[in-house]
């Protein structure tokens, strides 16, 4: 520690503190227009200079490190007359055109003339002008340059922190200009970061461009929908209509940053596609009636499949209180425990569980990303959770953290990356074998004999058998870090080898748990409120806080409190749910806000599947896929019409608060969940959010001690429970074959994510055309070019859209995103086939070429 006294306080700080933390701690205000607290110091606007005895000039106070005994003077005459200077040099060619500015009233630069500006400018020349109107850089960002004050904070942040360098200046001096490449920002992600860091009006989000004044709005703290990352959002609203996102630096994980869906996709909840009434099908159609009508309906229906199966599918996105509340319905009042929470994949919670509850990390990511190793294994985490790409370069960047890849398909992030390892589609779980194999064979002197003895030749196989190049390089730094992280994107749920995925990450975690390394592991959910999705129990085989159905402990005190009883038999997942309602078993499906028919592998089974129930309810916000299936459709709130609470990647529980009333008949989900509990003579108490959270709080072991009032602004931690980690080592994977054909792959792509994403106009006008993206060396021998409409066919059926040719690919992959409905990709893919053997071919080529020249079948 060093001290440091600044206008007659003294503080004692850490060595390497800069003067401005020193004053900002002792609550003294030093003004800056350049600096960012995530941003390395530029010292370029001058605003901050100090007087430091002992220095002959004054010293930027964001860029000077504290010495021990220092003496800083904070505000003086002298260091007055120069802010004044400085500001009184900015506006001497900034526009006061503060009437019309979309900055008005929140402009920094306005502030700081008001606290520190001249009284008269010394200026009386004419006024620099870059364009004599604005440049509309992108759909979603429109620059003002003759209100720049080159603070280079859009610049920096573009490059520094999201990884895009789609910003950048010209000219110099006076002339100085920020602009796009060619006047044009085509390369950017459109996150509108730029825009929040901004001081001024230079940089303007289109959208809300002349829609309101920041006095206008009302503004509700709430947490993004969109994925797992759960970052803070501010949403504005005027009349009740939504206005505008923005996110603070003080509060949530995100430290103001957000992703393009985050700042922009959030007009899909005043989308025109929204349910208005209640339907039931009649002679075969669906019609429009009150919810009295449903009601009376539904009970009818409900008597006839009395006896008969029943399941329940819900949505990852909706809040824990509606979670939990649905998986208390289903249980209690349709006696099943025949529940599932994805759409897209069956998750095998038997391999899951254990790993979850041996490893999974509730702490924050920007402490688990600054270990000395963070492994991303599978996905890419730049399209998917855009947000923690930004943290993790952060990590990489400022805190020298290691970072290494392991996936199939490419991402941004592989360039801050120490190491990547490039598997085929679907060869994680041998990838990750021959890691293991390289970190036993290189620190197997460091584990007991006994262990070691024990691993045998089950523990895995060489890296040179499994033909996947650098998994010794993995393991070797690995090995080296005292500290490691991993990171686990939730994409491998979708290929039948998850479950071997699972048991070699829980092979590695083991051993590096032997070896004495600091351990933590956390899952890159796509999905808001997947992590309390699962904490809540909407599992055939898990109870609410991940406990065994078949725990008669666990399930008798559940049934205690809930006031009926718990089916002993552990249920169905969305698979063997769908096989039941082939066989014709199935009474009654309940969906809550999830499109199966879009989302599930192999769409002709699910279409089958749901028109062979009996009963299939649908409840949700937008009509989809699924819902044109159902027998009765109950229009549900949808995010921002309703309170709750989602649970992050992290394990942190947050506040999702109500930014406007539900709109035409729709009601909340739990007042649903109350009216169908009704219909089946069951009363589901408590019914209202804050109970629920409640009870949550007192029966569900790692929320136990939470309160809504200490979430406060960043939230809450929930626990991990302690377990022992699976004693076990388990078998390799058969080393996968060397694919003869393109393998097709999917996953999220940046402007959407999911289907919910599609309702966002904004989303729909910044996002290409559905695409099919293909490795150079693919494309060049099937003579293929970028921008070629090609046609994508499997087995099940086939696909039409754009080619985008990503010399980043591997050979043999391709990769089709998974959320344009109109593509119906599930159309193409076999049930328990993950990766899809694909042909692909241009449009309107003659049979005769295609034959020779364009499939590609690996002869």
């Amino acid at each position: 520690m060093v001290s440091i006294t600044i206008d007659g306080r003294t503080l004692d700080v850490e060595a390497g503190s800069t003067v401005l933390q020193a004053a900002r701690r002792l609550g003294i205000d030093i003004p800056t227009f350049c600096y960012l607290k995530r941003l390395p110091p530029l010292a370029s606007c001058r605003m901050c200079l100090v007087e430091i005895e002992g220095q002959r000039r004054l010293q930027p106070s964001c860029a000077t490190a504290v010495t021990d005994g220092m003496v800083v003077r904070a505000s003086t005459p002298l260091i007055e007359e120069t802010r004044a200077s400085m500001l009184d040099m900015l506006l001497a060619n900034h526009p006061l055109d503060c009437p019309i500015c979309d900055k008005g009233g929140e402009c920094e630069l306005q502030n700081m003339v008001m606290a520190y500006g001249p009284r008269e400018s010394r200026f009386r020349d004419d006024k620099r002008v870059f364009h004599s109107e604005d440049i509309r850089l992108s759909p979603v960002i429109i620059m003002n340059v003759n209100r720049c004050i080159q603070c280079q904070r859009c610049v920096r942040m573009c490059e520094e922190v999201v990884g895009a360098v789609a910003l950048g200046t010209i000219e110099k001096g006076m002339d100085t200009a920020v602009t796009g490449f060619e006047g044009s920002l085509a390369s950017c992600d459109q996150c509108g970061n730029c825009v929040e860091v901004c001081p001024v009006g230079a940089l303007m989000s289109f959208p809300y461009r002349y829609k309101a004044r920041p006095w206008d709005l009302t503004e509700t703290d709430t947490v993004c929908p969109h994925c797992g990352t759960g970052c803070q959002l501010t949403v504005g609203t005027r009349k009740g209509e939504f206005m505008r996102v923005r996110s603070k630096w003080d509060e949530g994980l995100n430290r103001e940053t957000l992703c393009v869906r985050g700042r922009f996709g959030l007009d899909f909840v005043a989308s025109r596609d929204r349910i208005k009434r209640p339907m039931i099908r009649r002679d075969g159609t669906l019609v429009p009636v009150s919810w009295d009508e449903a009601g009376d309906d539904l009970r009818q229906r409900l008597s006839a499949v009395e006896g008969k199966a029943a399941a329940g599918l819900a949505s990852p996105r909706l809040p824990n209180e509606i979670l939990y509340q649905f998986q208390k319905l289903m249980r209690t009042a349709f006696r099943t425990n025949s529940l599932d929470c994805s759409s897209r994949w069956s998750t095998p919670f038997d391999t899951l569980g254990p790993l979850m509850a041996a490893f999974n990390s509730r702490a924050p990511l920007d402490e688990v990303i600054g270990n000395d190793c963070v492994l991303v294994v599978g996905g890419n985490v730049t399209e998917e959770n855009p947000v923690t790409e930004y943290l993790l370069r952060d990590g990489v960047r400022r805190r020298q953290a290691g970072l290494l890849i392991l996936s199939a398909r490419p991402s941004r992030l592989d360039a801050d990356a120490r190491f990547v390892v490039r598997v085929p589609p679907g060869g994680e779980a041998a990838g990750l074998a021959a890691v293991v194999a390289g970190l036993v064979a290189t620190a197997g002197e460091a584990l007991p004999g006994n262990v070691l003895a024990g691993i045998g030749a089950t523990i895995g196989r060489p890296a040179a058998a499994t033909g996947i190049n650098g998994p010794d390089r993995l393991a070797a730094a690995l090995k080296e870090g005292r500290s490691v992280t991993v990171l686990v994107s939730v994409d491998l749920l979708r290929s039948p080898e998850a479950r071997a995925t699972l048991q070699q990450i829980n092979n590695l975690l083991h051993v590096l748990q032997l070896l004495g390394k600091g351990l933590a592991m956390q899952f890159l959910f796509d999905r808001a409120n997947q992590m309390g999705a699962w904490d809540m129990g909407v599992l055939p085989t898990a109870l609410p806080g991940l406990r065994a159905v078949a725990d008669d402990v666990v399930r008798t005190a559940l049934a205690s409190n809930w006031g009926a009883e718990i089916p002993s038999e552990p249920g169905a997942d969305l698979d063997g749910i769908l096989e039941l309602c082939v066989g014709g078993r199935m009474g009654a499906l309940y969906i809550v806000a999830t499109d199966p028919l879009i989302a599930y592998p192999d769409r002709d089974f699910v279409t089958r599947a749901l028109g062979a129930a009996d009963l299939l309810i649908v409840q949700d916000a937008f009509l989809t896929d699924t819902a044109g299936l159902a027998e009765v459709v109950l229009p549900a709130a949808g995010y921002g019409e309703e309170t709750g609470t989602f649970t992050n990647n992290e394990g942190r529980t947050q506040k999702v608060r109500k930014f406007r009333e539900p709109i035409f008949e729709a009601r909340s989900n739990l007042a649903i969940f109350d009216f169908v509990a009704a219909l089946r003579n069951q009363a589901l108490r408590p019914s209202t959010q804050g109970e629920i959270f409640d009870e949550i709080a007192r029966l569900v072991p790692a929320y136990q001690g939470l309160t809504q009032d200490g979430l406060g602004a960043d939230g809450a931690f929930t626990q991990a429970v302690p377990t022992a980690p699976v004693a076990r080592f388990f078998a390799p994977p058969p080393v996968p074959a060397a694919a003869d054909r393109l393998m097709l792959i999917t996953g999220d792509c940046l402007f959407h994510n999911g289907y919910l994403s599609e309702h966002s106009d904004i989303l729909n006008t910044l996002a290409n055309d559905p695409y099919v993206a293909m490795s150079a060396q693919d494309t060049a021998q099937l003579g293929l070019s970028d921008g070629d409409q090609v046609i994508v066919r499997s087995a099940q059926g086939e696909l039409t859209a754009q080619l985008k040719v990503d010399g980043r690919f591997p050979k043999g992959l391709v990769f089709v995103p998974e959320n344009y409905r109109a593509l119906r990709l599930n159309s193409l893919m076999r049930r328990g086939e993950y990766p899809c053997p694909v042909e692909v071919q241009k449009v309107h080529a003659t049979l005769e070429v295609d034959r020779t020249t364009r499939i590609w079948r690996g002869v």
